[in-house]
């Protein structure tokens, strides 16, 4: 029961970011995130696609992880969204202010870039496992699941 509890847990800090806090921000306050997406996407029908396509991708990506539910293509998605998400929004390389010491709004976005490519990172190894072997089970098999909540006798 004790090991089930940390797989829930240890999953839930993989999606928190998402499922609720970001598909709750989006909702409420979808104005200013299809505004946001045009920064990067100037055409707003695509903008409004693109938060809303975000919108699904964060919540049924979200639910797969924690249910277990063809997780490891859902984690999948969730790490391609990151890295996605990184490169479009978190420009640090646009910033006219990049600099290691002081104030500088261009570093502190790259530390967000970095975070995402981070959690990418962790999505993609609960999609592609720790071997070469679990990489091709992936490919092989993409919607099967990794069973996360069934116990070890």
């Amino acid at each position: 029961m004790l090991s089930i509890l940390v797989v829930i847990i240890v999953r839930g800090f993989l999606v928190m970011l998402f499922l609720p806090f970001s598909a709750l921000d989006k909702i409420l306050n979808f104005k200013q995130s299809v505004g946001q997406a045009e920064e990067a996407i100037p055409a707003r029908s695509l903008a409004t696609m693109l938060i809303l396509l975000g919108l699904g991708i964060e919540v049924v990506m979200s639910v797969g992880v924690l249910t277990g539910v063809a997780d490891r293509l859902a984690a999948f998605i969730l790490g391609g969204y990151c890295i996605v998400t990184a490169i479009l929004w978190k420009p640090f390389w646009k910033a006219p202010d990049f600099r290691l010491r002081g104030q500088s709004n261009g570093r502190e976005m790259f530390w967000d870039f970095l975070k995402n490519f981070a959690l990418a990172g962790g999505f993609l190894l609960l999609a592609f496992g720790t071997g070469a072997s679990s990489v091709q089970a992936f490919v092989d098999h993409p919607f099967a699941s990794t069973h996360p909540y069934t116990a070890i006798e």
